[in-house]
């Protein structure tokens, strides 16, 4: 369970993890002849000059089909960008000092005219499962109940599963957070979990759908459940993809 100071010091890093987001779309508008990696090392700047600092694995930045690959790590010779380019960016960082916890976003981009309607349609599909985890804990917070990680779960692969994407749900819907890590110790959102949530734990909700060799799209938030039994998202939630 994380005290009041240790909310703050979470609620202070996903300041700066939101800020850094928008540098990073805005470095893209004005470097449209960019890479993956480079993009990568632009975050990497970011997190350095904003003294926060992730963990042993970079930042996921991928395009197209790489976005399709849950935890895509570009290298030098990296993808670079293209007209007509779905853009994922996965970055988590925590303030650079001991007993500061983690926050973890991802958001979607696309760098071209008109967004295709199969990119849309899956889009909106996450979303909705997103949205209605959000919706199912805060039911079950005003029933006097805390959330199950399963049921969390189920509720995520519902929503994809009813859209015909059952076989392209390749992760878990969420995890609780860490100091050393963006993955804490304290249980995740997934099936084979029948515990509870814990109040005053910072956790994610990343549903995601990834059609091989096509595109992925995942869109993820932060949260905890307070002392009063209500949900606080403590990061932006993405509803449409960014145009540049």
């Amino acid at each position: 369970m994380w005290s009041k100071e240790i909310i703050n010091r979470h609620l202070l890093a996903c300041k700066l993890l939101s800020k850094v987001k928008d540098e990073i779309i805005e470095f893209i508008r004005n470097n449209k002849n960019t890479s993956e990696y480079e993009i990568q090392q632009f975050i990497l700047k970011k997190f350095k000059e904003n003294d926060i600092i992730s963990d042993k694995e970079p930042p996921i930045v991928g395009f197209n089909e790489n976005s399709a690959i849950p935890h895509y790590f570009p290298n030098k010779d990296s993808k670079k960008l293209e007209n007509n380019s779905l853009i994922l960016i996965d970055i988590w960082a925590k303030i650079n000092k001991k007993g500061f916890p983690f926050s973890d976003i991802t958001w979607m981009a696309y760098y071209g005219n008109d967004i295709p309607k199969d990119i849309l349609n899956v889009f909106n599909i996450v979303v909705n499962a997103r949205d209605s985890c959000i919706k199912f804990i805060q039911s079950e917070l005003k029933k006097g109940k805390m959330p199950i990680g399963k049921e969390i779960d189920e509720i995520a692969r519902d929503v994809i599963i009813k859209a015909g994407y059952e076989k392209n749900i390749l992760h878990k819907t969420g995890h609780c957070i860490g100091f050393t890590s963006p993955h804490g110790i304290y249980g995740n959102i997934r099936l084979s979990n029948k515990s509870q949530l814990v109040r005053n734990l910072g956790y994610t909700i990343e549903p995601g759908i990834y059609l091989k060799n096509k595109f992925g799209i995942r869109s993820e938030i932060d949260f905890y459940i307070d002392d009063n039994m209500k949900l606080i998202i403590t990061t932006p939630i993405q509803k449409e993809i960014v145009r540049i």
